[in-house]
């Protein structure tokens, strides 16, 4: 079984009535329901205000793939948790960051870059898929509309992706790299653009299908097959 542990700030849900109506219970746990209908599946939530912000080492010990959803609440996020959730990653810990946790800490630290982009509210969004052989990308369509969502576009500061899976367009004629993947020591990372909390991307059938793709990619095989990787000593500037 695939332990995935959803992470989510859980602030708009609580706090703005337009949110709260599209995600009533937080997005958290509209992804851990579509992504618990997977047999090969186990889902737990956390939030930032749980203590430890919900990442204690028992959660982080028992988890395979952290998914993480955050917006304005990055820097109350604890340094000792970034520090252990960027160590499991470079021991193999999979680490999907998707829309606005392109600034988390953990991916900030992770990238060693600004993370900075340009965006817009209320925009439409056509996906393409580049890289279709993929194995995030199975069963995804060529392109797909989300109508409506949040613009992000270029320049988006990240290190040089190891696979650019998705790419944006907007009517503003910008362009985004929606679905990056990249390696850490053992561990791989997938940062997916959409999900704007005013929007209900999350239910959505393609977006549903590449994050559930993004888990079974991501999760470590070594722990699968009952090896557990060395530990990997921070490379200076990642």
């Amino acid at each position: 079984m695939i332990r995935v542990t959803v992470w989510n700030e859980y602030l708009h849900e609580r706090t703005d009535g337009i949110v709260k109506d599209i995600y009533p219970e937080g997005i958290h746990k509209v992804i851990a329901d579509f992504l618990g209908k997977n047999d090969d599946m186990v889902v737990t939530t956390v939030v930032q205000d749980d203590p430890e912000n919900g990442l204690t080492d028992e959660v982080l010990n028992n988890t395979d793939v952290l998914i993480w959803w955050a917006h304005i609440r990055h820097y109350e996020v604890s340094d000792a948790v970034v520090n252990k959730v960027k160590d499991h990653v470079l021991r193999g810990m999979g680490f999907i960051p998707l829309h606005s946790a392109h600034m988390s800490k953990p991916f900030t630290a992770l990238m060693g870059t600004s993370c900075t982009l340009k965006w817009r509210d209320g925009d439409h969004e056509r996906i393409w898929c580049l890289d279709p052989s993929h194995p995030i990308a199975a069963g995804v369509p060529e392109t797909f509309v989300l109508d409506p969502e949040e613009m992000y576009g270029e320049f988006f500061d990240i290190p040089k992706p190891d696979s650019v899976v998705f790419m944006s367009w907007f009517r503003g004629g910008e362009v985004f790299r929606s679905g990056c993947t990249f390696t850490r020591g053992y561990g791989k990372i997938f940062y997916f653009r959409p999900g704007h909390e005013a929007n209900p991307s999350y239910y959505n059938e393609n977006v549903q299908k590449i994050i559930t793709n993004a888990v079974r990619w991501a999760c470590p095989t070594n722990r699968l097959a009952g090896i557990t990787c060395p530990d990997v000593k921070p490379v200076e500037g990642i």
